[in-house]
């Protein structure tokens, strides 16, 4: 057994790979936590496919394609505030709206522009061709958002589950907005390299949801779906390892894996295990029981 924790970590791009992931598994869904407890799971996956445009503009003028990922990121955020707040249309119609027109745009530059973008690896990821400065950049942006959150997590706190009592306080809640969509940009692409784009939703989402299946209060959901995030990648970096497949989709597939169980055997949400349930069951074995005597 120890044999087989260890033999993977004899191969540098290994252990890069499990770092960067147990980063990304830690940053993912402490941020992610927001997301969900706002109702905005979407909006990570249209940020998400948002930084496409950035990446092949970027590319092509040769500066560094995380800064393009990163305005574009930003700039997805402001439009989707804008159109909020002028026109009638639900939040989630502007989101639908903005995730394919980015990415359809993103898609149209890299034809256009000829860029040699290695697509398929900020779609889906390539963690196993991690390198030092990619850890590096990991572990700055995963010390920074953490060090914010901390920081600012009354204000974040307040914003999330009052944002008109904040307003009212005065509180800058735009300022707190952009701030919030700097730090799921910054996460993204730092989970680029991992997961790719096209996942990183996933890891946004996946560990914060299990997480609230078991916990109420929100510091409790980002420490719960952090250490689900790290188990998630970490198994599923093993999975890869072992069985030759592609590493973002079996860490993702592992965290989804850990969200049925927890479906299933949450012990107040669990399908399976809530009161009610087990009620039931209890009254249909006795049930069961008489008619066997009878």
């Amino acid at each position: 057994m120890l044999e087989w924790l260890l033999e993977p970590l004899a191969f540098e791009f290994m252990r890069n790979a499990l770092i960067t992931g147990i980063l990304v598994g830690v940053l993912c869904p402490v941020v992610g936590t927001y997301l969900i407890v706002q109702r905005m799971a979407l909006l990570g996956d249209v940020m998400a496919h948002s930084v496409l445009p950035g990446l092949a503009i970027a590319f092509f003028l040769r500066v560094n394609i995380l800064f393009g990922a990163f305005v574009s990121g930003l700039l997805s955020a402001f439009l989707i505030a804008w159109l909020r707040s002028q026109t009638r249309i639900k939040v989630d119609a502007v989101m639908a709206l903005i995730f394919s027109s980015f990415f359809a745009l993103g898609v149209l530059l890299i034809t256009l522009l000829r860029n040699k973008l290695d697509l398929d690896s900020f779609l889906f990821g390539d963690i196993l061709g991690v390198t030092l400065t990619d850890v590096g950049r990991t572990v700055v942006v995963t010390l920074l958002i953490l060090s914010l959150v901390k920081l600012f997590y009354k204000e974040l706190l307040f914003y999330t589950f009052a944002r008109d009592g904040a307003e009212a306080i005065g509180l800058p809640v735009n300022l707190i907005y952009f701030g919030l969509m700097a730090a799921v940009t910054l996460t993204i692409i730092a989970s680029m390299q991992t997961v790719g784009v096209v996942l990183v939703v996933s890891l946004l989402v996946g560990p914060a949801i299990t997480a609230y299946l078991f916990v109420k209060e929100l510091h409790q959901m980002m420490v719960l779906g952090a250490i689900i995030g790290v188990i998630s990648s970490i198994s599923g970096m093993y999975v890869s390892y072992y069985l030759n497949v592609p590493s973002g989709p079996s860490i993702v597939l592992v965290g989804f894996g850990l969200f049925l169980l927890a479906v299933l055997f949450s012990p107040n949400q669990g399908i399976l295990t809530r009161p009610e349930m087990v009620d039931r069951s209890t009254r249909i074995f006795r049930q069961l029981k008489d008619l066997r005597r009878g």
